[in-house]
């Protein structure tokens, strides 16, 4: 259903499809709902040309809220030129648009497209948690991990502009500048930091090779993320997690300064405005809530390879796993699960390579077999875990991301000593072409000694009918795969294909699907001329 709005609203339409600007509008726009801050966006980054106008689409993350009504306003940064500022009617058209997580605190997209609270929801009591969390990690990272620390983006930007935090901006941001040498030891060092941490009591979730999360529990029931970033040199580049590199002198940094923010005292670069410069360019001091990164692609490409693996789409599967979407998963026990349990043998010990919310896991654990989910998602982890202790069921969940060969490494090395059969449903389509290489590796690892690699996933291939297959569910996330591609890339890894079908089927929201691939793969152990090549 499409939105109604008044004649009287000049500038722009707002519908189910996103907001359509009526004629050449410059600058970032603002959107509200209900008075609240939502979205900032750039028209001329952001949208593309119809015939009604400049169209500028929903971002996925609120289209699942974009059902019933809400006054919607749409203006500049300052509310001088407002677009838009009516009642309209989305989706379904029942109820009341509201944009909130489960405890019902009101979100906004933050600037790389994640839904989160800005602090121009939060009130100045938590706000001053978040604030004194963010010291006590500035004092507990030289304490206890021997690193200065300083505070920087948003929230250095912040402070320089107002002494306030940024109304649009979600959590807090620190670096500290490191002196190692090499990539390896800026990379044993960040672990060390995340042991000391860890033993400040700190809950971290790791990102990369070079930067956590501190997850801060705050009084209103929600977390706060604190990110610590590694800064360093190299041959005169200045690089900064995530992603800047760039031209600045160390002078800009060392020593520090002192910034105060909402009367918090912080460590600051030695020339917080040359760092802003540095982080955000030369147009700093105006404020624009849509701003993105332009980050120099060699930088980025040369700390992706020195510094972590590829996670481009784990925020969407957090949001995904977060919200409403991922109950449409299904009840314990897809029917590719129970194709492989009349396959194995009674009480034969499987992983679930890939394991989402924990359905086919705790199938098998129902059935008596011990089960080890793995799962790159931390919100995923989190509903297995809560799934699985309700009904007592022994089901080990792990971390697994097939795009860091470090993590690979260690899930084949466990899985060699402790041998489980392997099963990833909707997985592959998942995955890059670098990911599913080190899948196969993780197999050869684990099933050298014996065992079975159930696979399913969406295919390419003759269907019945003149329209082309759709990918399958959730939009955006799988990709259908050719068969023969996956057949020629598991005997490239020394794989042997046992039994393959292929027929109509779901994908991974139970959605009909009208062709999907199983395979069962073993892993022959290799032959004596194999181990000892002349």
């Amino acid at each position: 259903m499409s939105s109604l709005t008044s004649p009287r609203a000049v500038g722009a339409v707002v519908s189910d499809a996103g907001i359509t600007l009526l004629g050449s509008i410059d600058g970032p726009l603002v959107l509200s709902v209900d008075g609240r801050y939502v979205w900032s966006f750039s028209p001329v980054r952001d949208g593309r040309p119809t015939r009604a106008g400049t169209l500028v689409e929903w971002p996925s993350v609120l289209r699942r809220f974009l059902h019933g009504s809400a006054r919607v306003r749409v203006s500049d940064v300052v509310g001088e030129r407002v677009l838009v500022d009516e009642e309209v009617v989305l989706g379904d058209g029942r109820g009341t648009i509201e944009i909130v997580d489960p405890q019902g605190l009101p979100l906004a997209v933050d600037k790389v497209g994640h839904l989160c609270r800005a602090f121009s929801a939060t009130d100045e009591g938590i706000r001053d948690e978040i604030l004194a969390g963010t010291r006590r990690a500035i004092d507990d990272l030289r304490e206890a991990c021997g690193v200065e620390a300083y505070l920087n983006y948003g929230a250095l930007l912040g402070a320089v502009r107002d002494g306030a935090m940024i109304a649009h901006d979600s959590d807090t941001d620190i670096c500290y500048l490191s002196r190692q040498a090499s990539p390896a030891e800026l990379m044993l060092e960040s672990y060390r930091i995340e042991r000391g941490l860890r033993g400040r009591g700190w809950n971290v979730l790791r990102m990369s090779g070079g930067d956590v999360k501190l997850l801060l529990p705050l009084s209103d029931g929600r977390q706060c993320h604190i990110d610590v970033f590694v800064a360093f040199h190299v041959d005169g580049t200045f690089y900064q997690l995530g992603n800047r590199s760039g031209r600045l002198p160390e002078s800009a940094i060392v020593p520090f300064s002192t910034i105060t923010l909402h009367g918090h005292e912080f460590p600051a670069p030695a020339d917080p405005e040359a760092m802003l410069a540095f982080v955000y360019g030369p147009g700093w001091r105006v404020p624009d809530p849509s701003f993105a990164y332009a980050d120099p692609v060699a930088g980025v490409r040369r700390l992706d390879g020195w510094l972590r693996g590829f996670r481009t789409d784990m925020g969407r599967w957090t949001e995904f796993y977060r919200w409403a979407e991922a109950g449409r998963v299904g009840r314990p026990g897809s029917a590719f699960a129970r194709w492989v349990h009349r396959q194995l043998p009674r009480g034969a010990a499987i992983a679930d390579l890939g394991a989402g919310t924990g359905r086919d896991a705790v199938h098998f654990a129902r059935h008596g077999r011990p089960v080890l989910a793995y799962e790159f998602s931390r919100a995923a982890r989190g509903t297995i875990r809560r799934r699985v202790a309700h009904q007592d069921l022994p089901v080990d969940v792990r971390m697994l991301l097939l795009n860091e060969l470090r993590t690979v490494l260690a899930a084949g090395a466990e899985l060699s000593r402790d041998p489980h059969h392997l099963y990833a449903r909707q997985l592959l389509g998942c995955l890059d072409d670098a990911a599913r290489a080190n899948l196969w590796l993780l197999c050869r690892m684990a099933l050298r000694g014996g065992g079975r690699l159930f696979l399913e996933f969406s295919a390419l291939g003759p269907v019945a009918g003149p329209e082309p297959v759709a990918d399958p569910g959730p939009a955006g996330l799988v990709q259908r795969l050719d068969p023969e591609l996956v057949r020629r890339e598991i005997e490239a890894a020394g794989g042997r294909i046992d039994l393959e079908e292929l027929g109509p089927g779901v994908d991974m929201l139970g959605d009909p699907d009208p062709i999907v691939c199983r395979l069962r793969v073993a892993w022959p152990r290799p032959t004596h001329r194999e181990r000892n090549p002349r």
